[in-house]
């Protein structure tokens, strides 16, 4: 099915204005507005906050809404090495700290949900509710044809540790042909990319105490309705909703319905 969320992303403008911080020396782009409770904003991995301006405009006439881009996209700058979602967590305290987020909710995308997962799993008082939208974390099972690949991609990093020039060209000629394309788009943040998606964090969602809900498009096919329902099943207080006719970017497939689950869930 052919969703529109991705393709509406550059087409959102808010009249908030986006201002800088400097984290561990690196520029971090983000913008506030509104006023009353404190909602907290995570994009997707290869996004930016742009990607959640609709959202973001739908909530700032009750809440006080923060949105980031996370070191490495939009407009905030690269990381300084080879991060994890341990050091994307990290940031992001710094930046709630800075910005006086003391205990907001957090709604995340995608990516976004690895570092609200392990924020609310290590840093518990620093979550109030916690919205995981069409969320990663939970590894799904591989289908055979991905063992081939992943053979596929060792060859090319043996092919460039001791081949030279024609062993770089040959490993980046496989990944350009087996490589998601995240990985292929990723550019400078490629390492960084592969330790993110190999951290399966099945085993911090039994820690995760913030009320918690789980928005999925039902034709998601980047994070598969399966770690959907794993998360449902071990976060103690966890709550499903599926959206239908509704894909990877289920706010932006079903503005309207996402925008009236949320406003229901925060007020409960």
């Amino acid at each position: 099915m052919q969703t529109t969320g991705q393709s509406a992303i550059e087409s959102t403008q808010s009249t908030s204005v986006c201002k800088h911080l400097d984290v561990y020396g690196i520029r971090v782009r983000y913008k506030a507005q509104g006023s009353g409770e404190q909602v907290l904003l995570l994009h997707g991995w290869g996004s930016s906050l742009d990607s959640m301006t609709a959202l973001f405009d739908a909530l700032t006439p009750a809440y006080s809404v923060f949105a980031i881009d996370f070191p490495g996209h939009g407009k905030s700058e690269l990381p300084p090495e080879r991060w994890g979602v341990c050091d994307y967590t990290d940031c992001l305290l710094q930046v709630m700290d800075a910005l006086g987020l003391e205990r907001p909710h957090v709604l995340a995308h995608s990516f976004g949900g690895r570092v609200a997962i392990r924020l609310a799993k290590y840093h518990h008082t620093r979550v109030n509710k916690m919205i995981l939208v069409d969320s990663a974390g939970v590894r799904p099972r591989r289908p055979l044809k991905s063992y081939f690949k992943i053979a596929l991609a060792k060859t090319g990093k043996f092919s460039a540790k001791f081949g030279g020039r024609a062993g770089k060209a040959l490993r980046d000629y496989i990944y350009s042909r087996v490589g998601s394309k995240d990985y292929v788009s990723a550019g400078p943040l490629r390492d960084t990319f592969v330790r993110v998606v190999n951290e399966d964090q099945t085993e911090m969602l039994a820690d995760v105490l913030a009320p918690t809900l789980l928005v999925w498009g039902a034709q998601d096919r980047d994070t598969p309705i399966e770690s959907a329902k794993v998360m449902a099943e071990l976060i103690p207080n966890a709550s499903l909703v599926v959206m239908d006719n509704a894909g990877h970017y289920s706010f932006l497939d079903q503005p309207h319905k996402f925008n009236l689950i949320v406003k229901k869930f925060l007020r409960s």
